[in-house]
């Protein structure tokens, strides 16, 4: 091919504008347009209504109160930060998290591991269904199973309590056992959807590394020390930093169908204390307030988690 031909092909290639591929996509664009538009509507125009957190505003002023209602400054994050319920908030909420990270992520990675080793093809595919089902259940489910299984009446639990010559215990009425049902439920509803990411970060590790290991006599344990687990430590990196993130974005529905006035010493979390002082007393600007808050100590987390991340010689999110 001469090179005037060339030139004019890498000219060709130079004036395909966005509109050339925009009209050669564009059925994979019209895919792309719901996932945006639920993305505008829902996530980035809402954002403006922050704006409540510094204002006095009522629910009956409408949308133009937005514009119109008087200025308070900073004074619903001092009147939260001074309140009674703010230490007892940010404790369980932190602590809810915290425990359910402590326990969700390794447990996660350890049943990867373990699925990832099992060589029948039939069994391990049926493991990965049946640990997968709980996530698609509905929290209400979730939380109505949880209700049964500890009821005095009838509930499992109790019921080999009984057995054993004990007395029914009312395991939703009493505040030291609230964070143990939570954090186990969570795991076990999560921990088969999480091992999705780890299960697809494993096959895509060099088999070479596999075969290495073995001519240097390495069994399955020290494979997945020193071959699987180095390999997926990106992923997992990644994921923790995620996860650190969101240690103040507790699981709310789950607690508001599980909790009651009896525990709410510990069950009572950020959450739902937004969710009682906006929708049932109607203090909108207050609970925007104390949710704008946690967001901004949620960012501030990510950054610090990524940037150790990146210290330690980790890949970060950017």
């Amino acid at each position: 091919m001469t090179s005037s031909a060339l030139d004019k092909r890498s000219s060709l290639r130079v004036r395909k504008g966005p509109l050339f591929y925009l009209k050669r996509d564009w059925l994979l664009y019209l895919l792309l347009l719901p996932g945006v538009a639920y993305f505008i509507l829902f996530k980035y125009l809402p954002i403006f209504g922050i704006i409540i957190s510094f204002q006095n505003y009522k629910p009956f002023f409408g949308v133009s109160g937005i514009f119109t209602s008087e200025w308070f400054g900073l004074y619903w994050f001092r009147r939260f930060m001074s309140s009674y319920y703010f230490w007892r908030l940010m404790r369980n909420t932190f602590l809810l998290s915290f425990y359910s990270l402590l326990w969700s992520f390794p447990s996660a990675i350890l049943l990867a591991l373990l699925i990832n080793e099992l060589q029948n093809k039939h069994f391990k595919k049926l493991v990965q269904t049946i640990s997968y089902l709980p996530h698609f259940l509905s929290i209400v489910i979730i939380a109505g199973i949880i209700r049964s299984l500890l009821s005095t009446d009838g509930g499992l639990f109790n019921t080999i309590i009984v057995l054993f010559g004990g007395q029914p215990i009312y395991f939703l009425g009493a505040p030291q056992y609230f964070r143990t049902i939570y954090v186990v439920s969570g795991v076990w509803q999560s921990i088969g959807w999480n091992t999705i990411i780890y299960l697809a970060a494993i096959a895509g590790v060099d088999g070479s590394l596999y075969e290495a290991a073995e001519l240097d006599g390495a069994g399955v344990f020290r494979k997945m020390w020193h071959v699987t687990l180095p390999g997926i430590l990106p992923v997992i990196s990644l994921q923790l930093i995620l996860n650190v993130g969101n240690l103040l974005n507790v699981g709310y529905e789950k607690v508001l169908l599980l909790y009651n006035d009896a525990i709410l010493e510990t069950a009572d979390v950020i959450g739902t204390y937004v969710y009682r002082e906006g929708l049932q007393n109607q203090s909108y600007s207050y609970s925007t307030a104390v949710g704008l808050f946690t967001s901004v100590l949620a960012m501030v987390m990510v950054l610090g988690s990524n940037a150790i991340c990146k210290r330690l010689g980790q890949e970060g999110i950017w």
